[in-house]
């Protein structure tokens, strides 16, 4: 059985955890610009009053919890930043600090999981920050933060232990993926 053009929209949007352009998801849906605009209108009608909202910012769209929840997802993230960062947060922390900033792609590539909800607490945290990767503006680049650095106890990146190692690991990881290298 195939999924209605809304379920679909919805799948793509959940599993990609961040914001996309309406640009890119018409092309990986292989749809019209218009036909887009009605599998997002019929999305957000079906989650109306759900708890999960489709934010539509004109260009970009993006999965989020609805405002009604705000309340709710307050407390929950308060008890998040609560916790200990745990294996996953400081995984995904470690490579963001060693490799100067990653994608989220490139953490789940390295920990070989989703890092999703690593990140999540980890930007909700101040400890790390997103930005427009330079190499492919439609990706996110995480760095992280002078918080980052406070909370691991040290005041340079290059005082964490094996610095300079790691970055010439990761140089040489990078030339050898390169084309023609």
């Amino acid at each position: 059985m195939a999924l209605s053009p809304a379920a679909t929209l919805e799948a793509v949007l959940f599993a990609s955890g961040e914001s996309m352009s309406k640009e890119r998801l018409a092309t990986m849906l292989g749809v019209t610009g218009d036909l887009l605009e009605a599998g997002l209108a019929e999305l957000g009608k079906t989650l109306h009053g759900r708890g999960l909202a489709l934010i539509d910012s004109g260009a970009e769209v993006e999965l989020r919890t609805a405002p009604e929840a705000a309340d709710i997802i307050r407390k929950l993230r308060e008890s998040e930043l609560s916790r200990d960062l745990g294996k996953a947060g400081l995984e995904a922390l470690a490579l963001i600090l060693y490799k100067g900033g990653a994608t989220r792609s490139e953490v789940d590539w390295v920990r070989g999981v989703n890092s999703t909800a690593a990140i999540r607490s980890l930007l909700m945290r101040g400890l790390i920050e997103r930005s427009e990767d330079t190499g492919d503006r439609r990706r996110a680049r995480y760095t992280a933060t002078v918080d980052a650095l406070a909370h691991l106890g040290v005041r340079t990146k290059e005082e964490l232990p094996h610095f300079a190692d790691m970055q010439a690991a990761f140089a040489v990881h990078e030339t050898q993926e390169e084309p023609n290298a």
